[in-house]
């Protein structure tokens, strides 16, 4: 039974006809060429600092292994669009 001011699953979702994948915007510094690419087809890693933050794909044209810098909004962005990352620790000194 539901209270006052809950709602349902079903009625939340009521509105919903379709949910469309996030694709990027994308490019290939060496061929040039634009394209999409979705979630999966991005990997991302999360460093301490912004030279060990970026993100990279196979260029579907050439192949191309490009690897781009990301700062915190691209970072939002991807994770927000379902781009799993990979979180580097920084290792401590240890005594």
């Amino acid at each position: 039974m539901s209270g006052a001011g809950e709602v349902s699953v079903a009625s939340a979702f009521s509105g919903m006809t379709r949910v469309y994948p996030v694709v990027f915007k994308a490019a290939c510094p060496d061929c040039r060429a634009g394209f999409e690419l979705s979630a999966s087809a991005l990997r991302l890693v999360v460093g301490a600092t912004h030279r060990t933050t970026f993100y990279s794909f196979t260029c579907p044209q050439c192949r191309s292994a490009v690897r781009k810098p990301a700062g915190e909004r691209i970072v939002e962005l991807l994770t927000g669009g379902g781009v799993r990352a990979l979180r580097l620790h920084a290792r401590g000194t240890g005594a």
